[in-house]
């Protein structure tokens, strides 16, 4: 199927690109969550004119990203959980309970799905560097600091 690109996706286009994507990809994920619509002879019209209105609303989503991505720079989110006595994890830390705890510590716009862990979920105590992307354009580093609390 054929699709306009209402915002720049990573791995796939830009704003206003023409893309061919699977059927179940832009049924299920990229038209329902309106960052495509059908690339029909209408649709491409309706988009030409309102093509500066969502190049700006792109714009101000990628200020947006950037001023988190500064707050967050060197940002060191400490979590506590229930832990052995050799130091692994009952159980394990994984991108929802990163996205909650920098919820917590008041970057309310981060959700679960910007969260990468690049080795899967963490299992021990321990530092571990962990990717946030905010933005197709904006990714930022931080550390997450596991501490063990005894059961």
């Amino acid at each position: 199927m054929q699709v306009i690109l209402l915002e720049k996706v990573a791995n796939l286009g830009n704003l206003g690109d023409v893309v061919r994507v699977r059927d179940g990809f832009a049924r299920n994920y990229l038209i329902p969550q309106k960052i495509a619509r059908r690339a029909t002879e209408s649709a491409l019209q309706e988009f030409e004119a309102r093509r500066a209105e969502l190049e700006k609303a792109q714009v101000e989503k990628l200020a947006a990203a950037e001023a988190v991505a500064a707050k967050l720079g060197d940002y060191t989110l400490t979590l506590t959980e229930k832990a052995g006595v050799d130091g692994r994890l009952f159980g394990s830390v994984g991108n929802i309970d990163i996205a909650a705890g920098l919820v917590k510590a008041g970057f309310d716009t981060i959700v679960k799905t910007q969260v990468r862990l690049p080795e899967g979920a963490l299992k021990a105590v321990g530092e571990y560097p962990v990717s946030i992307v905010l933005h197709p354009d904006v990714a930022v580093e931080i550390n997450v600091v596991i501490q063990g609390e005894m059961a």
